[in-house]
This record gives structure tokens, sequence and C-alpha cells, in this order.
């Protein structure tokens, strides 16, 4: 793809999130990335490109594309022009299928932040033997959902033992508030249960499962974790499924790789509200008018300031435990649904575009595509990765 017009297309600049990851590349990009902002209104791509010249004048020649997920010729166009596409317009179930279908065709990496499971499955069987066969890598998850989780697991299996089976649970805790469009993607979700357990079925059906391993998820009820000190509440998130397919894709995590996700609370009472509260979002989410009046209480494009997202944090803590040694290891950042997002999905972008990563196509996770040079991109970023203790 050396004779492509660009290096990396951003689709959604004038979004909320996409407008921070442009901001990110415009700070962070380094010097002779061939990069553009992609949309369908010029008007709204001029300005956000006038605020990235503000903080590095070279931005002002950034060239703009058209290109509307309603119009699947556009989207050739634009997937065509570029080496990777980096995506930030959700909700995916409803916009990016066809974005998706561009780059595989094309042999164009793909990236996204999406945190639907549905769509994410839905994908790999409508498009992966296409990328596979062009060559095109497509990475969905590439925010909060759910680098620091799919990373974090393969930075805690790479300090246990080799060929032992390896057993981790993920802890998240987070003081961050979410926008309007992460919102409807949530509630969107909750509203296709049925449907998205159809394609999880369908995707099991076709899958080729790893020969003479295993890895999945391991779903437990609410309990304390005496290690941790924190009550563990299983969330129902995209992230141990990602998890899972890097277990089932790279032969270190083992031949028996067993994953469990939990948000950590410290009161019980507060994991009680948490459970009945999410509860109450499902039911409602599964009567349209309620469903309606829901959606209507915060619109897509809003996001939390940047004063709340400066106060915003979020850690990942793993326990890993194989071949008799138990390790403690944790993953922390900022704001994790826009500000680091942000910086996941552009440090993403960077690394398909300029490291040397190893080979492979089709739909593949993070931690199978880039792990070890995105790892270290996050390092130098300023998100940590540590070990806390061995035993």
């Amino acid at each position: 793809m050396s004779d492509r017009e660009l290096d990396i297309l951003l689709l959604g600049a004038t979004g909320f999130t996409g407008a921070l990851t442009a901001e990110y590349l415009a700070q962070h990009a380094p010097p002779g990335l061939r990069w553009g902002l992609a949309g369908r209104n010029h008007v709204k791509l001029a300005a956000v490109r006038e605020k990235l010249a503000a903080i590095d004048s070279a931005c002002a020649d950034l060239p703009l594309v058209l290109a509307d997920t309603s119009d699947p010729a556009s989207l050739d166009e634009a997937a065509r022009r570029t080496r990777v596409l980096a995506t930030t317009v959700g909700p995916y179930q409803q916009y990016g299928d066809p974005v998706v279908a561009a780059c595989a065709k094309a042999g164009t990496d793909y990236l996204d932040i999406t945190g639907e499971p549905e769509f994410v499955d839905r994908t790999w069987l409508a498009h992966h033997e296409t990328a596979v066969a062009s060559g095109a890598r497509l990475v969905h998850a590439c925010g909060f959902d759910s680098i620091p989780h799919d990373l974090g697991a393969r930075y805690t299996v790479l300090q246990l033992p080799e060929d032992v089976p390896i057993t981790v649970r993920g802890v998240v805790r987070t003081n961050a508030a979410f926008s309007g469009g992460t919102f409807h993607s949530a509630i969107g979700a909750f509203a296709r249960g049925r449907q998205m357990q159809q394609a999880a079925k369908e995707r099991r059906a076709r899958e080729p499962r790893p020969q003479g391993r295993r890895s999945r998820t391991v779903v437990k009820r609410p309990h304390r974790d005496a290690e941790l000190g924190y009550w563990l509440v299983p969330l129902p998130t995209i992230d141990p499924f990602v998890i899972a397919r890097s277990g089932a894709a790279l032969e270190r995590y083992g031949p028996d790789f067993r994953y469990s996700h939990y948000a950590g609370v410290r009161r019980l009472p507060v994991a009680v509200g948490g459970m009945v509260g999410a509860a109450g979002l499902l039911g409602a989410a599964q009567v349209p008018p309620l469903r309606k009046a829901i959606l209507s209480r915060i619109e897509p494009g809003q996001g939390p300031s940047a004063q709340r997202r400066e106060k915003s944090r979020f850690s990942v803590d793993f326990i890993g435990e194989g071949g008799g040694r138990t390790v403690h290891t944790r993953v922390s950042g900022g704001d994790p649904g826009y500000t680091e997002t942000a910086k996941m999905l552009a440090e993403s972008a960077l690394c398909l575009a300029l490291d040397d990563n190893p080979p492979t196509a089709g739909q593949v996770t993070t931690a199978t595509a880039m792990g070890e040079h995105l790892t270290r991109r996050l390092i130098d970023a300023q998100m940590r990765f540590e070990v806390l203790s061995v035993s």
C-alpha cells in the first residue's frame, strides 16, 4: 500500500471523540505522516482543520475527504486513498458495516472504538474472509473497550510461565462520565439481546478453534475478592470476548486459558445498586416508548467537559495464575472514555501505519495485531502497565 495517498484517514472527526482523536494526532503525529480528515460535511471538516492548525500549522494542509456511511461509493473511494482508516462514527451497529466492507475490499487496515458485540460478530461473518484475501487488518474495540483489558491480559500472561494452564481475572474501576454516543450504543445493544445472541451463535459455528488448546471466558456470580478487597460484579461488556479471542490466537496464553471480567466496588450496597440500575436500563430498553424517552435525555455528540475529564481516572487490576505462580498487574490512566480512548485509537492507527507488527490479516484483536508495539506506544504516552506483586 506504499502508493496510497495517505497513511491514516480519520472518519468522524467532527464528532466528540473524533475531534479529540484529531487533536491528539495534531499534537503527536511524527513529521511526514500523511493523514487526513473524512466526513460527510465539508464545512464542518474545514472548521475542525482550522482548529487543528492552531495546534500545528502543518495541519492547515490536511486533506479533507467527503465520505458518508450511507454512500458506499464514497467509502470505497476513501478506503482506496489510505493505508489505515480509523472511524469514530457510531453507533456502529447502525453506521459501521459499510465502512468495514470498504476497507476489507480495498485491503485497507480498519480501526474503530466499538463496544458492540453484535456488530463485531456480524462483521466477522460478513467481511473476515474478504479481509484475509485482501490483506486488510480489521481491528475493532481500539478504545477503552477493549485495549486496556486486552493488552493488560496479554501483559499479565507474559509474567507467567509458558505452556501451562492460565487463569486471569480483570477488575475495572473508574470514576468517569460517559458521552451521548456511548449511551446510545449501550441502550441499542440492550434492546438487541436476541439478535446479539444469534450473531454470536452463528460466529461460533463458523469460526475455527485452536487445535489442542482452549481459550474461554468464565462468568461467576458477584462475590468478594479477598486479595483485592473489592466486591466483584460481572461486567456484560465486549472485553472478555476480545480477550478470549486473543487467547485463542496466541499460543503464549497456554493450553487452557480462562478469563473472568468484573467491576470492582468497595461497598456491597453500591454493588447492589449498580446491578439494580443496570437491570432497570436493560428492561426499559426492551420497551420502545421507554427506550425513546431514555435516549432523548442525552444526545449523541455530547460528552463530559474538559474539566470533568481531567478529574477522571481508570484502573484495571489483573490477577493471573499459572504454573504455581500468581501475579498482580495493573493498567491505569486518565479519563477512559474520551481522553484516553482518543489516545488509544490514535496510537493504534500510528502503530498499524508505522510499526513492524506481526504478519496477520482478517478480523483480529489488538493483542494479536500489534500487542508488543502498541503496549510500548501507550507506555510512552503515559498509560501505566505495572507488575504490583509476584508470588
